[in-house]
Order: structure tokens, then sequence, then C-alpha cells
């Protein structure tokens, strides 16, 4: 029941407000359906945490605790931004740039991706998972174009290239896990790419067939990741789409794509008995967070700016979901978490901020302690947490990801702490004067939705100073499973 209810709701809120979204009740409508949704997944966590994993739908949907805990962060997060776009999207349509018509499609299309997100990541079936994938892929290509400027129309067919021949090689890769689990499991047709049933056999499956598969899926999912060099979209996404989107995409996307090749590494891993998987995405994440952490020193545009630093974070997770081990999985999934959490608020803010000084040029938005105190402390406390300045959670999860990286792998240790030095100097000098510096714009009428904000920062923060003993049994059930 918790499950249906968590996959009807969006699909049919989507369906309601594309044919009623132009009403004015509209963004209540939206927030009520995302609200449902979370109460769903909470429910489904407790079921979860009482019973143990499930298998539901004849085995096509499958949930543990590792993607239970993604599903309640989605849903979570999903109902954070709904609340802030109401007041948000409204300033745009006052402002021009959005008609009544586009509206409709932008809280349509808000509610058809948190569907294949939380299809992505309930189903238990990886052919699913690719459909479900590629629904995201063409929902948000909607979302990002919503403004119809030349720049998000040049942003959404980037996206839609880059992420559609992404895809294909995630296809590809599921065609050839399909290829060694038919020789085992044969007699059981398309049921044969059940994640539990491959996840059952896994040391049975061939080798070199499933190694090539999970190139392909890592190169495929990797692209909605955002790895570098396979990032190109990103940036460019996140800056011209809607500042709800850039939140939900840079806090939820990326990780249920991490989510999708971190379950594709369990079953290589057990079949292959080899480091190439941990090694493949070590080398991934490496690259990506030393590449953005320089990148950042180039932006001029703040939604940008923190778009290269959601790359950095997810090649730190995918660094440490590489190393493996019970405490590196744990931190990797806290930092998926904390990331989550900090990225949106942030993306929420740097969205009032470029509303106040009408552009989202770093170099023309000045003085918002003065132009909008919530506001600029709200980016600035938001910058701090994702800088990894303790005591907030962003600071656990790399302390632990550094860590186990001096025992297990020394030689990363040094780029990791360098690549991190370099980021924390560029993102906070493109802050501080943002927030402190001499005022410029003009105060705006409209009241800013900063709940959502200090209730991540809130949380985060949280996290940072202790975690739950359920939470923390949680993660270790999580980075129990991925461990194998």
């Amino acid at each position: 029941m918790e499950l249906l209810l968590l996959l009807i709701l969006p699909i049919g809120g989507a369906a309601w407000l594309g044919i009623t979204g132009a009403h004015r009740r509209a963004p209540e409508v939206n927030a009520v359906v995302s609200l449902g949704t979370f109460l769903a997944a909470c429910a489904l966590a407790v079921r979860v945490i009482r019973h143990g994993d499930l298998l539901l739908g004849e085995e096509q949907f499958f949930i543990d605790p590792f993607n239970v805990f993604l599903v309640t962060l989605t849903a979570f997060v999903g109902l954070t931004t709904a609340l802030f776009s109401r007041p948000y999207m409204r300033i745009e349509v006052d402002h021009g740039r959005l008609t009544p018509r586009r509206l409709r499609l932008y809280h349509s299309m808000y509610q058809l991706f948190m569907f294949t997100m939380l299809l992505a990541l309930t189903t238990n079936n990886m052919g699913l998972m690719w459909v479900a994938m590629e629904g995201a892929t063409l929902s948000t290509v909607l979302l990002v174009t919503l403004y119809r400027t030349p720049g998000s129309l040049e942003a959404g067919w980037k996206y839609f290239i880059l992420c559609g021949v992404g895809i294909a090689q995630a296809l590809f890769g599921t065609i050839l896990l399909y290829v060694a689990a038919e020789k085992v499991l044969g007699s059981q047709g398309v049921t044969a790419l059940l994640w539990t049933h491959l996840d059952a056999v896994k040391s049975q499956l061939e080798p070199t067939v499933l190694a090539l598969s999970f190139v392909f899926l890592l190169v495929g999912y990797g692209t909605k990741v955002g790895l570098v060099p396979l990032h190109s979209w990103l940036p460019d996404a996140h800056a011209e789409g809607p500042t709800p989107i850039s939140a939900v995409l840079s806090g939820l996307l990326l990780n249920v794509a991490l989510y999708a090749v971190v379950r594709s590494k369990v079953l290589v891993e057990g079949s292959v008995h080899s480091q190439l998987p941990s090694r493949l995405l070590m080398g991934f994440g490496l690259v990506s967070v030393v590449v953005a952490a320089l990148l950042l020193w180039r932006q001029r545009d703040i939604k940008r700016l923190f778009a290269y630093s959601s790359i950095e974070h997810m090649g730190i997770a995918t660094f440490a979901f590489g190393m493996g081990g019970p405490i590196a999985n744990f931190a990797a999934l806290l930092h998926m978490t904390v990331h989550s959490l900090t990225k949106s608020s942030i993306f929420f803010t740097a969205g009032h901020a470029a509303q106040k000084a009408g552009t989202q040029e770093i170099d023309r938005i000045r003085g918002l302690i003065t132009l909008s105190p919530t506001v600029g402390w709200g980016l600035m406390l938001g910058s701090l947490a994702i800088l990894g300045v303790p005591p907030f959670g962003v600071f656990t999860s790399e302390f632990l990801i550094l860590t186990t990286a001096m025992r297990t792998q020394p030689w990363a240790t040094p780029i990791l702490l360098a690549a991190l030095a370099v980021a924390f100097a560029a993102i906070f000098s493109k802050v501080q004067p943002m927030v402190f510096g001499e005022t410029t714009g003009r105060r705006l009428p409209h009241a800013p939705a900063l709940l959502p904000v200090f209730a991540h920062l809130a949380i985060v923060l949280l996290l940072g100073l202790y975690i739950p003993p359920y939470l923390a049994d949680w993660y270790r059930a999580a980075a129990h499973l991925i461990g194998g």
C-alpha cells in the first residue's frame, strides 16, 4: 500500500496538474501531492525498518535499507522544493519570465520527474530502472527549457543529446547484463533482469561480459551523475533552468544516477572478483573532484558556480564508493545525504539572490546581508556547510572519507586535500563579497521562501553534531549491503 501511494501520487498529480495546472491553486496542489508522497515514503521506511527487505509487485519492486533511505530523502527534498517554488515561481510570473501556460507545464513535469526518480529507486528490474532514468531525462529537458530563452534552449538540447547518448550506453550495458544472466537464469525470461535474482547468482555470471557491462553502465549512468569528462551538460542545465529544478537536479537526480551505478557495482564485483569496478569509480571520482575544483575559479554565474560544486561532491561520493568497505560506504551515504540537503538549500538562496539583483552574474550580486539578511545568511551558511566547515555534516562525511583514504589509498589523500582546499578558496572568495560587499540591487516586496533553507541546514548541522542511532543503523545496514 505504501509503495502504491508513493508511485500513484506523483504520476496522478502530474496528470491532474497537466490538465488544471494553470489554476491559481496549482502551487498548493503541487505541495500537497509532494507532502502525500513524503508521508508514503516515511511509512515505507518504517515498514522496512520493522520487517526487513520487501519484494512487492510480483518481485518487480524491491525495497531495502539502501534504496528506502534514498526514497525518503528524495521525497523530503521534493516536498521542500515544492514549498519553495510556490512564491518563487509566482515572482517569475510577475516578472514576465513565465506565462501561466508554462507554469502549468512546470507543475506537471515536476511531479512526473519525481515519479521517474522514485520508480528508478524502487524497481527491482534493471531494465525498468533504465526506462525510469530515460523518463527522468525527457521530463527534465522540458523543465530546463521552461524559459524558452536562447540560452535555455541550447542548454536543453545539450542536456538531451549528451544524456541521450549516455543513457544509450547504459542500455547497451543492461543488454550485456541480460546476456550474462540468460545463461544462468535462462528459463526465467525477462525476470532474469531482476536485481535480487542477479545478486543471488552473481558468482556464476560470466566475468568478462559483466566487466564490459559495467563499463557501459558506468559511462551511461555516470553521465547523469556528472562525472568528468561526462559533465558538460550539468552547469548549463543548472544555470538556465528554473532554480527549483536546479535544486532537485543537484540534490536528487545525481543521487539516483549514482545509486544505479552502485547497484551495478555490487553485481559486477561479485562476479569478476577483481578491483576493476572499484578502480574505475575511484578514478572517475578523483578526476571529477580535481577538475571541478579548478573550474570553480572560472565561473561568473552563481548557479554555474554551485553546479561545478555538485560535480566535485558527487566525485567525492563516487571515490568513497570505489574505496569500499563499511566506513567508506557509510561515509559516502552520509555525504550523499548532506550534499543533497545543503546544495538544494544553496540553490534556494541563490535563486532569491538572483531575483533581488536581477542577474545571476556573481560580480553584480552584492550586499545581500543588507538587502535581505535572511537570504544573505542562508547563502553564507549554506556555502560554509558545503565547503566542509565544522560542525556541519559535510565535514563529518569528508573527514571519514579522508581518514579512510589515508589508510587504504594513501596516494589519493594529498590529491583530495589539495582539491578541497582549491574549492574552498574559490567558493569562499566569490560568496563573501556577494553577502558582505557594498550593496547593489534593490529591495523587493516579495517575501523569500526560506523555511526550506534553514530546515535543510538545521538537519545538516544536526548530522554533523549527532547522528541519531536509528539513522546510523540505517546507514550501516545500507553500507553492509553495498559491501556484499
